[in-house]
């Protein structure tokens, strides 16, 4: 049986979850709520490289992300983010949606699924 490690857990969730090699990390937001769809992606981005590090892992390991837009205007300036932040070469399966997300705030939320 394989052990489940937890990482960063609080009541509703864990920032960070590793089984059998695989890496889950929590839907990442921005703290700079101000900020435009760019930025905020950019920092999300940061986020995520902070969380990978963490564990061991980095982008180059990531499978698939899921990203939330809260209007697919803005789907033009994450990229512009996304691609200047993804390595060449390395670049996962993606999915982006629109959704409301929990702070109309928020621009963007992205969902990571990496290797160890």
């Amino acid at each position: 049986m394989s052990s489940i490690q937890r990482y960063h857990v609080g009541p509703r969730l864990s920032e960070i979850v590793v089984h059998n090699n695989t890496v889950y990390l929590a839907g990442q937001i921005a703290e700079n709520l101000e900020a435009d769809a760019k930025s905020q992606t950019v920092e999300v981005l940061g986020f995520i490289d902070k969380l990978l590090g963490e564990i061991g892992s980095d982008k180059q390991k990531i499978l698939s992300v899921t990203i939330y837009l809260a209007d697919m205007a803005d789907y033009d300036a994450m990229n512009i983010a996304w691609s200047e932040w993804v390595p060449a070469g390395h670049t996962p399966c993606r999915a982006t949606v629109e959704a409301r997300l929990a702070d109309p705030r928020y621009k963007v939320e992205m969902s990571v699924i990496a290797a160890l």
